[in-house]
C-alpha cells in the first residue's frame, strides 16, 4: 500500500490504526503511548490520512481533542470492516502459528457468564482453537499450571510467583460472607470486615502459598484483631459445606453468591474488605501463541472503547467473574 496517491489512491493500515486509537483516547499523548510511536508521528498519520480523505477527522484545540461530524460517521463505518480485517489476519496467524490445538483454561469455583462469553469470542475469532475449561483445586491454584495440567488459568490475585507470568486482571467484586442460615450474622444487612474476628473463617489448604491464603482468608482484621481459623479446604462446595454445617465462614466475592442456590446457606455483604480481583496466569517457560492470544481476547473485554459502559462480551446479563 506504500506509496498510494495522497488524494485517495489506497490506505496505509497505519494510519487507519492511528485513527482508531486517536478517536478512543482522544489524547495525542495517550494514542502514541498506545501504538509505540512519538507525537509527532500520530499527528503525521492522521495529517497523511485526512489528505486521503479531503477533509478533518479530529478538531484539536489546547484544551480538547474531539472528532467531526465526517470522523463521527468515519468511525462508526472503519470499525466493523478493520474488526474484519484483523479477525482475517489473526486467522491466518492461528493456522501458521498452530493455534488450532486445544486450549486448556483452569478456573477455581465457578467459570461463569464472563469468562465463558470472552471463550465463545476467542473461538469466533480462531474456529480452528478449541478451548477446554478444567476445575482446579481451591488450595492449589497454581499446581496445574506447573504440572502441565492447564496452558494458562484464571485466579484470584495477588500472584506473585516468579516462573508465572501475570495477565490481564479483571472482575473487581466486593465480598461477601457465606454463613450458615442458623448463623447470627444470616439475618444482618451486612457486616464490618472488623467483624471477621467474631467468626471462624474457613480457608484453602495448601500446597497454596501462604500469601495467597492470606488474601483468600485473613488471619487478621485491618485494626490488628486476630481472626479464629475454621476448616481448611480444597473446593469452594466442601467449603460450603462446612458452612452449612455450622462449622466456620467463608469470604465470596459477590457473583458466586448469586451462582449458589443453596438454602442452608446466606451470603451477607462485608462492608470495609477489599474487592476481590481475578486475573490470568500462565507459566513463563510454556507461553504459546494461544495464551497470548487468549490473554489479549480477555484484555479487549475487560478495556471497553472511551466512552462505553464496562459491558461483559455476552451482554449486560452477564456476570463476570470465575472464583470463590
Amino acid at each position: 500500500m506504500a506509496g498510494a496517491d495522497a488524494r485517495g489512491g489506497g490506505l496505509e493500515i497505519r494510519e487507519l490504526e492511528c485513527f482508531l486509537a486517536l478517536s478512543e483516547e482522544l489524547h495525542f499523548g495517550r494514542a502514541a503511548e498506545r501504538l509505540y510511536v512519538t507525537q509527532s508521528r500520530v499527528s503525521q498519520l492522521l495529517r497523511s490520512l485526512e489528505r486521503r480523505i479531503g477533509a478533518r477527522l479530529l478538531d484539536r484545540t489546547s484544551r480538547r481533542v474531539r472528532l467531526t461530524p465526517l470522523g463521527e460517521r468515519f468511525l462508526a463505518e472503519l470499525r466493523p470492516a478493520y474488526g474484519a480485517l484483523r479477525g482475517a489476519v489473526d486467522s491466518a496467524r492461528a493456522a501458521a502459528r498452530g493455534l488450532g490445538e486445544p486450549l486448556r483454561l483452569g478456573f477455581q469455583g465457578t467459570a461463569d457468564e464472563y469468562v465463558m462469553a470472552v471463550v465463545a469470542d476467542f473461538r469466533d475469532r480462531h474456529p480452528g482453537c478449541e478451548v477446554e475449561t478444567v476445575e482446579i483445586p481451591l488450595g492449589d491454584p497454581f499446581g496445574a499450571l506447573r504440572s502441565g495440567a492447564v496452558d494458562a488459568a484464571i485466579v484470584l490475585l495477588p500472584v506473585a510467583e516468579p516462573d508465572l507470568i501475570p495477565g490481564p486482571a479483571f472482575s473487581r467484586q466486593p465480598q461477601t460472607l457465606a454463613v450458615s442460615v442458623r448463623h447470627p450474622f444470616a439475618a444482618r444487612a451486612s457486616v464490618s470486615v472488623e467483624e471477621l474476628a467474631d467468626s471462624r473463617l474457613i480457608g484453602p489448604t495448601a500446597p497454596a502459598p501462604r500469601y495467597w491464603r492470606e488474601a483468600m482468608a485473613p488471619t487478621v482484621t485491618p485494626d490488628g484483631r486476630p481472626i479464629p481459623r475454621g476448616p481448611e479446604v480444597r473446593t469452594l462446595q466442601e467449603g460450603l459445606s462446612y458452612v452449612a454445617a455450622d462449622r466456620g465462614t467463608m469470604l465470596c466475592c459477590a457473583p458466586t453468591a448469586l451462582h449458589q442456590g443453596r438454602r442452608d446457606v446466606a451470603f451477607v455483604p462485608v462492608t470495609g474488605a477489599p474487592e476481590s480481583v481475578l486475573g490470568l496466569v500462565w507459566r513463563r517457560s510454556h507461553e504459546t501463541e494461544r495464551i497470548r492470544t487468549f490473554s489479549r481476547t480477555l484484555a479487549e473485554a475487560v478495556r471497553p472503547p472511551r466512552g462505553a459502559g464496562t459491558v461483559p462480551p455476552g451482554g449486560r446479563g452477564a456476570r463476570a467473574g470465575a472464583r470463590v
